[in-house]
C-alpha cells in the first residue's frame, strides 16, 4: 500500500496579497486584485490590465545578493518558499537531507530577467547583433528553469530529489502532484513544492494580444477578470507564487504536525488536439476528474466544492463547465463552483499551486470562495459558480481542476485527513 501524503506548510506570495493569512482574506472577502499595469507603459498593448504584486524583496528577507542573482519569479517562490518551510519547521528536525526534495512548477520561467537583459544587451533593440559585455553575471540562471528549484533547494537543505515541472497552465497541479508521487513511492520522505511565474511583461503581453486571449476591458481594470459571466473576454494576466511542505502522513502525525490536508488523487490527460484550442464536450478534463476520483476512491457526490481553472476566456468556462457535468453527473448541478482567478488573474505555471492553497484554506475554514465579478450569467454556464459573496457550509473534500495550452488537463482531489484539518 503506497504511503498517504499530507500538506504541513504554506508560503503564499499573490496579487493583494503577501502571506497565507493575507491571501485569504482577499478572496474570502471577494475583493479583487486587478489593476492597470504599473511596471512599464501598456499604452500600446490592447490588453493593459493585470493582477500585479506589490512585492518588496528586502522587505521580504531577501538579500541584496539574492535580489541580483534571481528572477523576480525565484524571488517569488523563494520568499514563500522559506514562510512554507518555517511553518513546518519540525517536519525538518531529525530529516535525512538526501529524502528531502523540491519540484518547483513554471510555464514561462525567467520572463521578466530575460527580457530585461535582452533590452540592455541590444540597446533596447537597437543592435541586432547584441553585445553580450553587458549582460549580467548570472543570465545563464535566467535562462535554464532548473534554477527555480536549485534556489528553492539551497533555502532549505534539500539535497533529494531536485525537479521543475513546466506544463504551461497546470504546472502548478502537475508539480505538486509529481512530488506526492516521490513521496508515496519512498523516494523522499519530505517534498517542497509548488509553482511560481512572474510574467507580467511587454513580451508575455505580445502573445497574448496576438491570440485575444487576455480581456480588453481596460476602463474598469478591478471588475475585468469575470469567469463563468456572460460578458467575459478573455483572462487577466497575473503572477505570484505558492510553495508546500508535503510529508508523509504518518511522519506527520508521530510528530503532531498540523495537518492541512491530504493529497488523496490525482490525474492528468492531454487532448491532443490543438496548441490552444478546447473540444467543447470537455472529454480530457473529465476523464482526469475521473482519474483523480477513483485514485482517490471516492465518488462524484463526495466533493464538497470545485475550484475551477475558471479563466474567463469563453470556450474554457464552457468547455470546464461540460467537463464537469460529464465526470460528476448530476451532483455537478449541486455543488458549489468557483473561480479565484476572478480576484487574482492568472498567474499561468504558477496558479495551480496558488488555487491549491485555496482549496486547503477552504478546507480549514468551511468557507467555499466567491467568483468575484459575477454579475450576469452565460446560460451555457449553468452551474452554481458563488457568485460575488463567499459562501459558509462544510468543506472535507475538494477537488481543483487546471486546463493548459498544448492541452493539458489535470485534477486534484484534496480531502481533510480523517477529519484533521488546519
Amino acid at each position: 500500500m503506497s504511503r498517504r501524503v499530507a500538506v504541513v506548510g504554506m508560503g503564499v506570495v499573490a496579487p493583494g496579497a503577501i502571506g497565507t493569512k493575507e491571501f485569504w482574506s482577499l478572496i474570502s472577502e471577494g475583493r479583487t486584485a486587478t489593476r492597470t499595469i504599473t511596471f512599464f507603459d501598456p499604452s500600446r498593448f490592447r490588453s493593459r490590465v493585470a493582477a500585479e504584486i506589490d512585492f518588496d524583496p528586502v522587505a521580504s528577507g531577501l538579500t541584496q545578493q539574492e535580489i541580483r542573482r534571481m528572477d523576480r519569479a525565484a524571488q517569488l517562490a523563494v520568499v514563500a518558499a522559506r514562510d512554507a518551510i518555517a511553518e513546518a519547521e519540525l517536519a525538518f528536525a531529525g530529516a535525512d537531507p538526501t529524502r528531502t526534495g523540491v519540484t518547483i512548477g513554471t510555464a514561462v520561467g525567467a520572463t521578466m530577467g530575460l527580457e530585461e537583459e535582452y533590452r540592455v544587451v541590444s540597446d533596447d533593440g537597437r543592435l541586432y547583433l547584441v553585445d553580450h559585455e553587458y549582460t549580467m553575471p548570472h543570465l545563464y540562471s535566467y535562462l535554464v528553469p532548473s534554477s527555480f528549484a536549485s534556489e528553492v533547494a539551497w533555502a532549505c537543505g534539500a539535497e533529494g530529489p531536485a525537479v521543475v515541472v513546466s506544463t504551461g497552465c497546470t504546472s502548478g497541479l502537475d508539480a505538486v502532484a509529481h512530488a506526492c508521487d516521490l513521496i508515496r513511492e519512498g523516494s523522499a520522505d519530505i517534498m517542497i513544492a509548488g509553482a511560481t511565474d512572474a510574467p507580467i511583461s511587454p513580451i508575455t503581453l505580445a502573445c497574448f494580444d496576438a491570440i485575444k486571449a487576455t480581456t480588453a476591458r481596460n476602463d474598469d481594470p478591478a471588475h475585468a477578470s469575470r469567469p463563468f459571466d456572460r460578458t467575459r473576454d478573455g483572462f487577466v494576466l497575473g503572477e505570484g507564487a505558492a510553495i508546500f511542505v508535503l510529508e508523509e502522513l504518518q511522519r506527520a502525525r508521530k510528530r503532531g504536525a498540523r495537518v492541512y490536508a491530504e493529497i488523496a488523487g490525482f490525474g492528468s490527460r492531454c487532448n491532443a488536439f490543438h496548441m490552444t484550442g478546447l473540444r467543447p464536450d470537455g472529454a480530457e478534463m473529465a476523464a482526469a476528474i475521473t482519474a483523480a476520483l477513483t485514485e482517490a476512491r471516492l465518488n462524484p457526490q463526495d466533493i464538497d466544492y470545485v475550484n475551477a481553472h475558471g479563466s474567463g476566456t469563453k470556450q474554457n468556462d464552457r468547455h470546464e463547465t461540460a467537463a464537469f457535468k460529464a465526470s460528476l453527473g448530476h451532483h455537478a448541478y449541486q455543488v458549489p463552483v468557483s473561480s479565484i482567478k476572478s480576484m487574482i488573474g492568472h498567474s499561468l505555471g504558477a496558479i495551480g499551486s496558488v488555487e491549491i492553497a485555496a482549496c486547503l484554506l477552504a478546507i480549514g475554514n468551511n468557507v467555499v470562495p466567491p467568483t468575484a465579478n459575477l454579475e450576469n450569467a452565460d446560460p451555457e454556464c449553468d452551474l452554481d459558480y458563488v457568485p460575488r459573496v463567499a459562501r459558509e457550509q462544510r468543506v472535507d473534500t475538494v477537488l481543483s481542476v487546471g486546463s493548459g495550452f498544448g492541452g493539458f488537463q489535470s485534477a486534484m482531489v484534496l480531502r481533510a485527513a480523517d477529519g484533521e484539518t488546519a
